[in-house]
């Protein structure tokens, strides 16, 4: 029998892939959506599945070139309702478990959001927006009937524009409710605040729901927790006004609600805890003061598409719980409970970012993804940690393609600090030869690199690079300490954890050609491709994408410039000498290293005038540049943008360094 051999990985095969997420468990059977691109439209599109979690029978439950997702099953298990944009908007629909037509239930002017079930499957709960004037009585109207009329964008806020969304247009989330029978909305919040719906109580008494009620808008940065009272139809704030809390989930006896959140310490180097609130006691409390682990997925990639971290899923005892958190490179589902015992149910080599227990802590579906897997959804026996696969959405993909396993390693920064990374070999890997080596750095900076699936590195090592990819501190995963530590210090210890990891894969892997490295990273990687080649010219080539360059121009001009400035670099622009001390635009002088610079027009996060500002000071010098803008593109591009985009992108990368490594 002929055995064929399995094809190199490239840009392309981005089409081929389909992500699978939001696994939503009912006794033993579990919907979940999975999202494809289409090529012909350059879009992604998303259905709902259904799988019988005891004979593995899956059956598609909606169709068509749409965006299906958030199914939630009702009470009963007998319908589901789920946002559709079928209509236009998105919109709340019912189905019948039964099958047929499914059922439009809103056609609110700007569309729907975040559905949640009243206990007794009477009601649904949602999110909504609307501008000033707006109502939940002000309907969806078509294209053709809207009206293109410009006018001037009047600004009285900082917080004016948000990368992804673009221009504030003066709308406010707020949450309404919908009775399933008559067709009745009940708009429950209004004014000029945004709140945003958690969940129900199983007593059918509370509403939580998480707002900033705060004044003064542009300086606060806080999420605190609200129960609305159907019966008396009054609010009552559970949490404290000096943090950030969310991801409320009830217990079965609705006598205590649980939090993921933080009191933001150290801003948003914070780790994230667990709490619990008391309703009788009226008493929060935080279960894990001590436990120096963040507290759900951290973990970063560039293919998944709409996960859904969940909160703390409670068992039918009232206080047992299980959750997701993110630890060493890893996203662990971990056991807790409310005497504050916390301890691993599932950790291994990979990254779970998606989890259900349908309110049995025995077995769950979660969702799993590792270097060389791109994901899919798996049984887990919660006693034992046993899983079992019950998807192939990626099956022709996976068995025909080479991947490139990734190689764990640690070592020890000059510092004494402990660091872990990974290491790619390139495909068509002979021992005795050598290899080029890029290096990859992650943004947040507080994000983590992790045992998950990245496109990316597969399409370098498909074209014969080593990949490298670290967590240099201030990443996630390894503690409040580390996570911490890159603030103040941009381009300090951070920079010599890079280098550390690249000496140490030097004097490790005798197949690394240590005159033939190359660098590329987004956003603070981005900023770090550019102060590497303004510090060291060991680098033959780079590509810096959605960077940062100069510090005193993004105070002003990113949507979180004015605030993360302050909490990153520790300055503002009192303090001008600090913020250009730490920006790469101060040493464009030095850079000998072929440097291709990535952008998105319509980074809001990262403004395209950062790269602008690198482009013409390297032009200038007729160093070796250029300069790539993407338009109709946001921070997102490499994660969720145009798909023909995503892949020209990885095209640049590759023959970029194919150019000049």
């Amino acid at each position: 029998m002929e055995v064929k051999e399995s094809k190199r990985i490239n840009a392309e095969d981005l089409y081929e892939l389909n992500s699978v997420v939001d696994p939503q468990v009912k006794g033993e059977e579990c919907l979940y959506v999975v999202t494809s691109i289409c090529q012909e439209t350059d879009k992604y599109y998303s259905n709902i599945y259904y799988k019988d979690l005891n004979t593995l029978e899956t059956m598609q439950w909606t169709f068509g070139k749409h965006q299906n997702h958030s199914p939630r099953w009702s009470p009963t298990g007998e319908e589901i309702v789920f946002i559709s944009n079928r209509s236009g908007k998105n919109q709340l629909f019912l189905l019948s478990k039964k099958g047929g037509e499914a059922e439009q239930l809103t056609y609110l002017v700007n569309g729907v959001s975040n559905p949640v079930w009243s206990p007794d499957g009477t009601e649904i709960a949602f999110q909504c927006h609307f501008k000033k004037g707006e109502t939940v009585e002000d309907k969806e109207m078509k294209t053709d009937e809207k009206e293109e009329k410009l006018s001037a964008l009047e600004v009285t806020n900082m917080k004016y524009k948000s990368d992804g969304k673009g221009f504030w247009d003066g709308s406010y989330d707020h949450i309404a409710v919908l009775n399933i029978k008559n067709k009745t909305i009940k708009q429950l919040t209004s004014g000029e605040n945004n709140y945003y719906l958690q969940s129900w109580s199983p007593n059918g008494q509370y509403i939580a729901i998480s707002a900033d009620e705060s004044k003064e808008k542009d300086f606060s940065f806080i999420s605190d927790i609200y129960l609305y009272n159907r019966k008396e139809e009054s609010w009552k704030k559970i949490t404290e006004g000096n943090g950030n809390y969310g991801k409320a989930t009830w217990t079965p006896d609705s006598r205590r609600l649980g939090l993921i959140g933080s009191d933001r310490e150290y801003e948003n180097a914070t780790l994230s805890q667990l709490w619990v609130y008391e309703v009788e006691a009226d008493f929060l409390q935080c279960l894990t003061p001590e436990w120096d682990v963040n507290v759900g997925d951290y973990a970063i990639g560039d293919f998944q598409q709409g996960t859904v971290t969940p909160g703390m899923l409670w068992g039918e005892d009232n206080e047992s719980f299980t959750f997701l958190a993110t630890d060493h490179g890893n996203t662990v589902v971990y056991f807790g409970n409310t005497s504050g015992a916390i301890y691993p149910s599932l950790i291994d080599n990979q990254h779970v970012y998606g989890l259900s227990t349908g309110g049995s802590l025995k077995k769950a579906v979660v969702a799993i993804s590792t270097p060389t897997h791109p994901g899919d959804l798996y049984t887990l026996n919660l006693e034992t940690g046993e899983t079992k696969q019950i998807t192939n959405v990626n099956k022709v993909f996976v068995e025909t393609r080479a991947f490139s396993e990734a190689e764990p390693l640690q070592f020890t920064s000059r510092d004494g600090w402990d660091l872990h990374g990974w290491l790619m070999k390139p495909q068509g890997f002979k021992e005795g030869e050598k290899y080029p080596m890029v290096v990859e750095i992650h943004g947040g900076p507080h994000a983590m690199y992790a045992n998950s699936y990245f496109h990316e590195f597969q399409t370098l090592t498909s074209n014969g690079f080593a990949v490298l990819y670290i967590n240099p501190r201030g990443s996630h995963g390894y503690g409040q300490q580390f996570v911490d530590a890159v603030r103040g210090d941009y381009g300090g210890k951070d920079y010599e954890d890079i280098m550390d990891a690249i000496d140490y894969a030097i004097e490790t892997f005798d197949f690394i050609d240590a005159s033939r490295l190359a660098v590329t990273g987004g956003s603070y990687g981005g900023f770090m491709t550019n102060w590497i080649v303004g510090h060291t010219d060991r680098f033959k080539a780079a590509v810096t994408q959605r960077s940062i360059s100069n510090w005193i121009s993004f105070y002003g001009v990113s949507d979180i410039g004015y605030y993360f400035t302050d909490w990153q670099i520790k300055a503002d622009l009192n303090d001008i000498e600090t913020l250009w001390k730490h920006s790469p635009l101060a040493y464009v002088n030095n850079i000998q290293t072929p440097l291709l610079i990535l952008h998105s027009e319509k980074d809001y996060r990262c403004p395209i005038e950062q790269a602008e500002q690198l482009f013409i000071a390297l032009k200038v010098q007729k160093k070796k540049t250029k300069f790539v803008r993407f338009p109709e593109s946001n921070h997102e591009l490499s994660r969720s943008g145009k798909p023909a985009l995503r892949i020209e992108r990885l095209n640049y990368i590759n023959n970029w360094f194919l150019e000049y490594v």
